[in-house]
């Protein structure tokens, strides 16, 4: 249970997902309205916080870290 949140997004990935979810936002504020608008507002502010936190819940299920120092598997 210690290792719940431990960061496994490496900074390319994080730098992606960053550059993704401003541009969700942007369309969601700015060009798409109603229904659609908000589910890019969704998805964007999700990325954006994965990506500022490290952390990936989607990724644990998976086994997946695109972190280049990944920790040990104890």
């Amino acid at each position: 249970m210690k290792n719940l949140m431990k960061p496994n997004m490496g900074l390319w990935d994080r730098t992606v997902r960053i550059c993704i979810s401003v541009c969700l936002l942007i369309l969601g504020i700015f060009i798409v309205s109603g229904g659609w608008g908000i589910v890019l507002l969704v998805i964007g502010v999700v990325m954006l916080s994965t990506s500022l936190l490290g952390f990936c819940p989607a990724y644990v299920p998976f086994g997946i870290c695109t972190r280049h120092d990944r920790p040990s598997q104890s």
